[in-house]
């Protein structure tokens, strides 16, 4: 494998560039996600439909958990990114150390906080009549192996921060791969039902953890941190903080959102509803890789032209991933809309979950199209270091428009309200986005007047 260095994101082609960093993120995050999907169909098939709807209500508190590793990585690998642009070297490398001290304090305190609440959370988050117990079981042995996924996604960050994509691939593929494997042994051979489900997706974890140290403390990475770098910099810790906290902040309206769809969703239509939502929100993780990927990929590319003052470049690679991943987004949402029911039909052989959700699919994926502005408007100022808009941006999907439609829609039209509450909130975020993405991009990027490409 030729040697690849971050200095290549200011230089080479940016269409050429974008490939090169979207398609092993896209891929990453296709196995990460075939991962969930697959894992959900074992646990569907090999367990029950109740044991879907358990997971689906634990996912929530550990990826929020888990989000803050890579809240602390996206800020600091925003940081990262222009400091190596801009040859700042040691700034970088404070910044990884501060990132990985971070990343263990606040974790390992959520989790034990987690598993002290235990039986007050899962309720809470809609795990209720029989889904309680499963759910209870598999969150339990799951945080244990969070601050591990957390340290793993704050370390994939930083790989992209350095121009290394293949390498976080690599990262995001192993756990998956693993999850799977030790899934078939656990649930299938071995018989542990909900237990084996969650010892396979933290065995996982572990595994993913140890191939990023490995990472780092091989030739293939830069940052060759020191002990001294451990130690917490105000003014690194803060820039993190501003510029985390807006992945922190969507997590958290994720988390808050599967609080509400769960319980809504079970008033409306008791387990068979929260088990069609549970599958519709697996689609929602698989069906969208290329585009989350392209997203991943345009972050490092933003993020180093624009500590370099290449303004031209940031430009162009705001156009072509948009272009990009409209175009990928358009495909999808052809292949929801004509196959729904054979999709649901992978997970489930229950009739009632069968007949309620390919309409809820459809629904929800209504404005696929159209979210790619959304996705990338808002990581463009995630990766230029603009916090504010880069949180409002964020927030303006799920928490400004989404959130107050699933209250107020089922009021009038019942479960259908929350599932019109997908699109139209989908629409909305996207008028909003592209107007202040349109407004940066006229009066910050036309300020250089002579420029190299």
């Amino acid at each position: 494998m030729a040697k690849v260095s971050s200095q290549d994101l200011g230089t080479q082609p940016i269409g050429k560039l974008l490939i090169k960093q979207a398609v092993p993120a896209s891929i990453g995050i296709l196995v990460m996600s075939l991962n969930i999907l697959v894992d959900t169909i074992f646990v569907g098939n090999w367990i029950g439909a109740t044991a879907i709807a358990a997971i689906n209500v634990v996912l929530p508190v550990s990826f929020f958990i888990a989000a803050l590793g890579m809240s602390i990585g996206i800020g600091g690998s925003s940081i990262i990114s222009r400091a190596l642009g801009g040859d700042k070297t040691e700034k970088a490398l404070k910044t990884f150390g501060n990132q990985i001290t971070l990343t263990l304090l606040f974790t390992v305190t959520l989790v034990v906080f987690g598993l002290y609440y235990v039986d007050a959370i899962i309720p809470a988050f809609g795990g209720k009549g029989t889904i309680f117990e499963p759910a209870k079981i598999y969150y339990k042995i799951v945080l244990y192996g969070v601050p591990f996924l957390a340290l793993c996604m704050m370390g994939n960050t930083v790989i992209r921060a350095e121009g290394k994509p293949k390498f976080a691939m690599y990262a995001m593929m192993i756990p998956s791969v693993g999850n799977l494997v030790l899934d078939y042994v656990f649930i299938n051979l071995m018989g542990y039902g909900m237990e084996g489900a969650a010892w396979a997706t933290t065995a996982s974890y572990l595994l993913c953890f140890v191939f990023i140290l490995w990472f780092f403390a091989s030739k293939n990475s830069e940052l060759k941190i020191k002990f001294s770098h451990f130690g917490l910099q105000k003014n690194i810790v803060k820039e993190i903080g501003s510029l985390g906290f807006v992945t922190l902040a969507r997590q958290a309206v994720v988390s808050i959102t599967y609080l509400f769809m769960n319980n809504i969703l079970y008033d409306l239509g008791g387990e068979t509803s929260v088990t069609s939502y549970a599958i519709v929100g697996r689609m929602l993780m698989f069906a969208l890789f290329p585009v989350f990927g392209i997203t991943q990929g345009f972050l490092p590319i933003a993020g180093f032209n624009y500590g370099a003052a290449k303004f031209l470049r940031v430009r162009l690679v705001i156009n072509t991933a948009i272009k990009y991943a409209v175009i990928l987004a358009s495909m999808i949402f052809v292949l929801l809309m004509v196959f729904p029911e054979a999709i649901t039909r992978l997970f489930t052989h229950d009739a009632e979950v069968i007949k309620e959700t390919p309409s809820a699919m459809r629904w929800v994926f209504a404005a696929t199209p159209i979210i790619a502005i959304q996705l990338i408007g808002a990581a463009y100022f995630q990766a230029i270091g603009k916090a504010i808009p880069a949180l409002l941006l964020t927030l303006t999907r799920q928490g400004f428009f989404f959130i107050p439609l699933i209250l107020i829609l089922p009021i009038f039209y019942g479960e259908l309200g929350v599932w019109m509450s997908f699109p139209i909130s989908d629409v909305l975020a996207t008028i909003v986005t592209a107007y202040y993405l349109n407004k940066e991009i006229k009066s910050t990027l036309t300020i250089k007047p002579v420029e190299k490409e």
